[in-house]
């Protein structure tokens, strides 16, 4: 079956850029794939394998959508999953007063009008993105997700070729952490140089073991989906259990993951951020930062910090904060 319609700015709660959205950086998933001016992924809804196509050929536009499967779904599951993913029912409008209101983060709103938070499809694929993105850059940790479903995720196929989806635990688990284990699983019978489908291979350096680790655990003994009804300071407790995952990764997760507001991811630019617009540049520890975030923003903390980082990469605040190294 193939669906096309179109969802208008008056079933959006404010403006929609999809653009700067799905490029962002958002740790939830990589970015979707661009091709003949759509945006293209491939989600499960209703249990069956469906690919999406967004177009936005408007700036601030409607957004135009084809819903393709193999199979009948029910078209309003997958428009409430996509309105979902991209937070349409958050009211924009109304957090563009709160920035304002703010004389350090009104500058933000002409730079980021549109972005939206881009939250997870898949709760164990946004654990295992927001840990390979630690210490790494938005290019290397996008590539090395999309190679883990490729090497071991469900491929479909559908009019703009094959896609994946992301691997099960019990998968991740059984994945080869380098190439001397994944020869000594074949017992020999290929080369070093021909063990390419291990983790180490897709990119993520030390970050295997943590994955491996991190799926054992999802398979016996913490269920993603209880965290999501957790408050946010139990969740954000359970989720540091999780080898790889730290104050700035586990933030990550309650707010792209599991829509948690509250959440302030902090690392060493956020901080330079606020230190530079709120603290004079002061020298201030990332964990009081997050405090003070979490404090200062409330429940509009996760998208405060979003646009603070957004505003600031492209206003080109981000390249001035750098650390002199002459």
């Amino acid at each position: 079956m193939k669906k096309q319609l179109v969802i208008y700015e008056n079933e959006i709660k404010g403006p929609l850029d999809i653009n700067i959205t799905i490029n962002s950086g958002q740790t939830s998933q990589p970015a979707w794939k661009y091709k003949n001016n759509y945006y293209h992924n491939f989600l499960i809804i209703d249990n069956q394998p469906v690919l999406i196509k967004l177009a936005q050929n408007e700036f601030l536009g409607p957004l135009e959508v084809t819903i393709e499967s193999n199979k009948k779904i029910k078209i309003n599951s997958a428009v409430n999953e996509i309105k979902r993913i991209f937070d349409l029912e958050f009211n924009l409008p109304t957090f563009y007063e709160f920035l304002i209101s703010d004389n350090q983060l009104k500058p933000a709103v002409n730079f980021c009008k549109g972005l939206r938070l881009f939250k997870a499809h898949n709760l164990f694929e946004c654990l295992i993105s927001s840990i390979c993105s630690a210490n790494n850059s938005i290019i290397r940790w996008n590539r090395s997700i999309n190679l883990i479903k490729e090497k071991w995720g469900q491929k479909e196929h559908f009019s703009e070729g094959d896609f994946f989806t992301f691997p099960l635990p019990q998968k991740i688990l059984q994945a080869p952490e380098h190439e001397v284990e994944e020869m000594e699983i074949c017992s020999g019978e290929k080369d070093i140089e021909e063990c390419i489908n291990n983790l180490k291979a897709c990119g993520v350096g030390y970050r295997g073991k943590f994955m491996k680790k991190v799926a054992q655990m999802v398979i016996e003994d913490i269920d993603l989906d209880k965290i999501g009804r957790m408050s946010y300071d139990q969740a954000f407790e359970k989720l540091l259990e999780f080898p790889g995952v730290g104050p700035k990764v586990a933030d990550c997760i309650l707010l792209y993951g599991y829509g948690k507001g509250e959440a302030f991811p902090t690392d060493v630019w956020i901080k330079r951020i606020i230190s530079h617009l709120y603290f004079d540049d002061k020298d201030i520890k990332v964990s009081k930062i997050r405090d003070f975030g979490r404090e200062q923003f409330g429940g509009y903390a996760g998208y405060a910090q979003l646009y603070l980082f957004h505003y600031a990469r492209k206003s080109g605040l981000l390249d001035k904060l750098k650390p002199n190294t002459k």
